[in-house]
């Protein structure tokens, strides 16, 4: 509404989003005569005047919701009746075809395209949250393991997929069960988000001819190492231009912005403040190790943590990132805390729970697993009732399930 005014139309004086809603539901039931040939399948005008208070506790409900169906209409076309003229339905014949552009020695692999389970669109709401964005918090390469090995790729490290109108850097997993020949590429990173991780740039121009939507589902591709010569991370209470960088990803945390940094070149004492903004005086600690091509920094504010960033050759370890983000939850860093984040390690560190699988309780990979093994557990069910994993939104179920498979599969194996 804000965007409109200062455009210069009129008409957008609403106070709230419920008003915005009310004149929603006023124009679902406009000339929408129920029984005649301008009846529209849509029609929520039985929520129309709803307040504030009764807006803002709205559960879910399935349209139509009108006068005779103030509750909503559970099944649609349960008469008979269709959204056609003549209110019959009709069967539209699609007859198939092959994608237009073929798999080839140049491009060997079949690029599909679609969304991560935590995430939507690009990310603009649901790349807010830290809880949505701990699952999966950068773009990623799905492939094969044989097909990793054929590109000479690694999972963990990034790799560059091209295909002939354009090219996108990410990390190759081989987490999703991708069959030999295909690669999956999530579609949520845009230029906000990543340098280089807009997979809208390599799907081919083909298009159906009745709905125009382009063919996500099948681009030839093939699939590269992206050498840098390190890797990094930086935790930061404030957004920062990482320019400079071969490639980065921005992450949303808990009261703090993550990057994840590859690059060439110097990275020490003056790329660090560089990145992180730091001139002149500053409450700086650091440990360089030029041998190791280790490098390790922090800016303090007043004692507390302000940002940070960890610095390892290509392939090299870099400290898990869990531990680290609870210090920007300190109002200041003890003496204890400086020397354990120039250490790179936790103090009194327990298991490593590994990536999260659960987003709502936060439960890890290596949790679920040691779970399984130690406790003996059959069933998502007997999972969620030892750790709470799966037990709210349900989203995390079939990959606890896989993981289930996947311990028996390891155990048998070593017995």
């Amino acid at each position: 509404c804000e965007v409109a005014r200062r455009m210069g139309f009129t008409g957008f004086d609403y106070e709230s989003a419920h008003e915005i809603f009310d004149e929603h539901a006023q124009l679902s039931g406009w000339r929408n005569d129920a029984d005649g040939a301008g009846r529209r399948v849509f029609d929520i005008s039985g929520m129309a005047g709803m307040g504030r208070q009764a807006y803002d506790a709205l559960e879910p409900v399935q349209w139509p919701v009108t006068g005779g169906e103030p509750r909503g209409t559970p099944r649609l076309f349960g008469d008979g009746r269709f959204a056609h003229a003549g209110g019959r339905a009709r069967f539209v014949a699609t007859p198939p075809r092959l994608p237009v552009h073929a798999i080839d020695d140049d491009y060997p692999l079949a690029l599909n395209t679609g969304r991560l389970r935590d995430q939507w669109h690009t990310m603009t709401r649901t790349g807010k949250s830290a809880r949505l964005s701990s699952h999966s918090p950068e773009p990623l390469i799905d492939l094969h393991p044989n097909d990793a090995l054929l590109c000479g790729v690694r999972e963990g490290e990034l790799a560059r997929v091209t295909s002939r109108w354009g090219a996108m850097v990410a990390r190759v997993t081989h987490g999703g069960g991708i069959a030999r020949g295909s690669v999956f590429v999530p579609i949520h990173w845009s230029g906000q988000t990543a340098s280089d991780a807009r997979v809208g740039a390599l799907v081919n121009p083909v298009v159906d001819p009745v709905s125009g939507e382009p063919e996500f589902k099948h681009t030839p591709v093939r699939v590269e190492p992206f050498v840098v010569e390190w890797q990094a991370f930086v935790l930061s209470r404030t957004a920062l231009a990482v320019d400079g960088v071969a490639n980065w990803t921005r992450v949303q945390g808990e009261g703090f912005i993550r990057y994840e940094l590859g690059g060439r070149g110097p990275a020490h004492a003056s790329w660090a403040r560089g990145v992180l903004g730091v001139d002149g005086e500053a409450d700086w600690i650091e440990y360089d190790d030029a041998g190791a091509g280790v490098y390790r920094a922090a800016h303090l504010v007043d004692g507390r943590l302000e940002s940070c960033v960890f610095v390892a050759r290509r392939g090299a370890p870099l400290p898990p990132r869990q531990w680290l983000a609870g210090l920007f939850r300190q109002e200041a860093l003890l003496a204890a805390d400086r020397a354990t984040l120039l250490a790179g390690r936790a103090p009194q560190q327990g298991p490593d729970p590994g990536p999260t699988v659960c987003s709502c309780f936060g439960v890890g990979r290596n949790t679920i697993c040691a779970a399984i093994r130690e406790r003996k557990l059959e069933t998502p069910a007997q999972v969620t009732a030892c750790l709470k994993a799966g037990g709210n939104c349900g989203s995390c179920v079939p990959e606890i399930g896989k993981l289930l498979v996947l311990v028996r599969c390891d155990e048998a194996v070593t017995r």
